[in-house]
């Protein structure tokens, strides 16, 4: 339900939930024995909730790790200055800088061919193992989530940077003319070329984006296996 592509409502909840299902009949001979509990009191009705607490947590690794596509295509947009070029997406319920939506969905496709789902399904069967169903949530390494919002950022701003410094200096160079030559139109032939040198920024940011990506992407699945004690 939570994880990032499996999630999105361009798949039919009808395939969703027999994917459920199917995982559900493969993994559930798998298991150590479940606590004998009533399925209709209130300790069931605890123990399922937190069982969809930890899957959401887990979950949130990867959509924090596709964030950071999203959050690189923002900061390429400022400063090229398409951040009013935005798009509705209907999967998510906003709107999004259009080289954010593409980068998202680069780095979408990057995480399949990696078989990033796969080791991700493989890691959620080894929490029932490592992590059996009523240790609670409150022992799990909480602060290591949350401190994956920092290093979201972080990722972003370092995919970023040679492309930011890139267009860093056009605008300098600019700003240089318009104090030497004040008779010259900068405004008119600065954003052109500022979205000009920018195209290229990301067209050349693509030849070394996957080494680093697969990177972030085995980064977000180990702290994800150790997230459970793995």
């Amino acid at each position: 339900m939570v994880m990032p592509f499996l999630s999105s409502t361009y798949i039919p909840a009808t395939v969703r939930i027999l994917l459920a299902l199917t995982l559900s009949a493969l993994v559930a001979p798998m298991l150590p024995p479940l606590p004998q509990v009533d399925a209709i009191s209130l300790h069931a009705l605890f123990l399922a909730i937190e069982q969809l607490l930890v899957g959401f947590m887990l979950a949130l690794f990867l959509t924090i790790m596709l964030y950071i596509m999203t959050l690189l295509g923002e900061m390429l947009s400022m400063q090229m200055g398409l951040a009013m070029a935005v798009m509705n997406d209907p999967s998510s319920g906003g709107s999004h800088p259009i080289l954010g939506q593409w980068f998202l969905l680069y780095g979408t496709l990057l995480f399949l061919a990696l078989d990033g789902h796969l080791v991700a399904i493989g890691v959620l069967v080894d929490s029932f193992l490592l992590w059996p169903v009523g240790m609670g949530i409150f022992d799990l390494p909480l602060m290591g989530l949350i401190g994956r919002i920092s290093w979201m950022f972080a990722a972003a701003f370092m995919l970023a940077l040679p492309s930011i410094l890139a267009m860093l200096m056009v605008n300098i160079t600019f700003g240089v003319l318009s104090r030497s030559a004040p008779s010259l139109n900068v405004f008119a032939l600065g954003f052109p070329m500022s979205m000009l040198m920018g195209l290229l920024c990301v067209f050349f940011s693509f030849s070394g984006l996957p080494s680093r990506y697969s990177d972030l992407c085995l980064d977000a699945l180990s702290a994800m296996h150790q997230f459970i004690g793995g």
